[in-house]
């Protein structure tokens, strides 16, 4: 019971990503300013889409989907490390780090099944054009929507469960910027090795299974692309698929990196950099990737900018 009291009423320490060092301050400026930028582009995007009746299409739906995770996401782990490395305190509550772990687990969850929403949604779309309203209405939209934020939050509810289950009696220093789940398991007394093996279970499972959909979708769209007559058609098709392929890329190749690797195979430094890349690498490129070579969304800025005299 004392081992559960101290769990709860102590507060973690967080070491960081920078020290006070010049160089280790640019990179800070950098990586807060790559945030302020994901940030407005995020907000942009969905203000657009919120804005123009054309773009209220399900893509769009499950796009702005997406950017509330990545808002989620930057918004969990940016402020907190900003404040701890700008005041010098760097402790962290166990319920804010246990509000960390949640938003980042249902979040990353949530994303990889959303993803394999999309690429449904861009199946239906190519190869059954005529029968899209009725595959993707929104009902259907809703409902898969919401299934994908279940899943999120089952998997983070279990997480954060066992994890503040487990004493933590000895150091509470977190080798990491923020709080996430395996840099808290290595500060644990008790012998977590077999909790260790289900999230790679777990996680092997919730990755291949949306790949699965994923690649099969899109196979079927790029053999539906190929018999196009139009290339025109082609084109449309293949710009738009592209863009989501390159998330998926981002996705799968930092989530894969960071959750699919054996413990014992895992070290700080590496967590560290794979976490850099999926909090706020990943969401700061996911809206230029979607906005940069899309028409509709570029109809739609200049729209506003003329509304606005700009």
């Amino acid at each position: 019971m004392e081992l559960w009291n101290h769990t709860f009423l102590s507060d973690f320490i967080l070491l960081g990503l920078f020290s006070y060092s010049t160089n280790d301050l640019f990179l800070f400026s950098l990586v807060l300013l790559a945030s302020a930028v994901a940030l407005l582009g995020k907000s942009l995007f969905l203000l657009l889409i919120q804005a123009n009746r054309h773009l209220h299409t399900p893509m769009y739906f499950f796009l702005s989907q997406l950017s509330i995770m990545d808002l989620i996401l930057m918004s969990t782990v940016v402020p907190k490390m900003a404040v701890n490395l700008l005041s010098g305190h760097k402790s962290i509550s166990s319920g804010a780090c246990a509000t960390q772990i949640f938003l980042v687990v249902m979040v990353r969850g949530a994303e990889c099944f959303l993803l394999a929403v999309m690429a449904y949604d861009r199946y239906a779309a190519v190869c059954h054009p005529l029968r899209y309203p009725v595959l993707m209405n929104w009902k259907a939209c809703s409902l898969l929507t919401m299934a994908s934020w279940m899943v999120g939050v089952s998997d983070s509810v279990i997480d954060v469960s066992v994890v503040f289950s487990f004493p933590y009696c000895g150091s509470l220093e977190v080798d990491h910027f923020f709080c996430e789940v395996p840099a808290l398991l290595r500060l644990s007394c008790a012998d977590t090795s077999l909790f260790e093996d289900l999230i790679y279970a777990c996680c092997v499972v919730m990755l291949l299974l949306p790949l699965v959909v994923i690649v099969a979708s899109y196979t079927r769209v790029l053999t539906t692309v190929i018999r196009m007559p139009s290339t025109e058609g082609k084109q449309k098709a293949l710009t738009t698929c592209s863009s989501h392929l390159a998330v998926v890329g981002l996705y799968y190749g930092g989530t894969m990196f960071s959750y699919m690797q054996q413990a014992s195979s895992r070290t700080p430094v590496g967590d560290r950099a794979t976490s850099i890349f999926y909090t706020i690498l990943t969401p700061m490129l996911n809206p230029l990737i979607y906005s940069l070579r899309n028409r509709e969304i570029k109809r739609a800025l200049r729209k506003i900018l003329d509304r606005w005299g700009v």
